[in-house]
């Protein structure tokens, strides 16, 4: 069995460094002239994963958005992840799952189980009740060759109250998530199969990534501010196992597939220019 940190290091390398999300909010389906329904949903996701599903490494559904349409939402989120995986994309579904107990346990079986109709390569996931509360999915994404990322300094101008706290050892609450997500990954090969959410807006936090030896997830570029220049000031010398994450900068250029593809090009051209370095 491969764990998720050799595929992706495998999908990187032959595609790219980049993970593209699917948000079908209502602006965007607007912009598409698409209806604000299953339908319109379907219709966008059918036409992303035909666009860029064989050609970009990862690409990131927002649960959400497929959630707020009920069963049938959830049914096409589901026909989604099927799609993707058939065109070789490694699917990162963006659901911020966290709890305790029973709970995230369930939370795991429902995206890291190869038998649930959800079941994806990897997850995002809260550790704000604790990161050994996330063991649950830990165990089972190591069971199953699966990944989780996780919060760790969020690109939400809210997110530093809480992240930016220092603890009675002098740490903070992201450097604390940090380093025991850094000692999930110890001594893997090519890269760890735990991952770390790091907004692409935070500029200079002082925060120590050296040792985390798994991936790093880069939200918030394009529409949401940052260039991939910024990826210099914030990673420093851990660019190398950077994944920038874009969406509606991607998005925007559709319906046409073509645009798609070509906006996907042109910021995964702009990331290996920085990432090079």
């Amino acid at each position: 069995m491969e764990t998720f940190g050799v595929r992706l290091h495998r999908a990187v390398t032959e595609r790219g460094p980049l993970c593209v999300g699917i948000d079908p909010h209502p602006g965007l389906l607007a912009r598409w002239r698409l209806p604000d329904d299953v339908d319109g949903l379907d219709r966008f996701a059918r036409t992303v994963v035909e666009a860029i599903g064989d050609r970009v490494a990862v690409v990131k559904p927002q649960s959400a958005f497929f959630e707020r349409f009920g069963a049938r939402g959830v049914a096409i989120l589901e026909s989604t992840i099927r799609q993707l995986r058939e065109s070789g994309a490694l699917v990162l579904l963006d659901v911020k799952r966290g709890d305790i107990g029973s709970t995230v346990a369930a939370y795991a079986s429902a995206y890291l189980d190869p038998a649930a109709p959800l079941y994806v390569d990897a997850v995002t996931a809260s550790p704000y009740l604790g990161v050994g509360s996330l063991a649950p999915m830990f165990d089972l994404a190591a069971t199953h060759g699966g990944g989780v990322f996780v919060l760790a300094l969020t690109s939400n101008p809210e997110g530093a109250q809480v992240q930016q706290a220092r603890g009675a050892d002098g740490r903070t609450v992201a450097q604390t998530v940090i380093d025991e997500i850094s000692q999930l990954n110890a001594g893997a090969q090519p890269l760890g199969s735990f991952g770390l959410v790091v907004g692409a807006t935070i500029g200079d936090t002082g925060h120590d990534l050296s040792r985390v030896n798994g991936p790093l997830l880069a939200p918030g570029l394009g529409a949401q501010g940052a260039t991939a220049a910024d990826l210099r000031t914030v990673f420093g010398s851990s660019l190398p196992s950077v994944l920038p994450s874009y969406s509606r900068e991607v998005l925007n250029a559709g319906p046409d597939p073509a645009a798609l593809r070509a906006a996907a090009e042109r910021v995964l051209a702009d990331c290996r220019g920085v990432l090079a370095d």
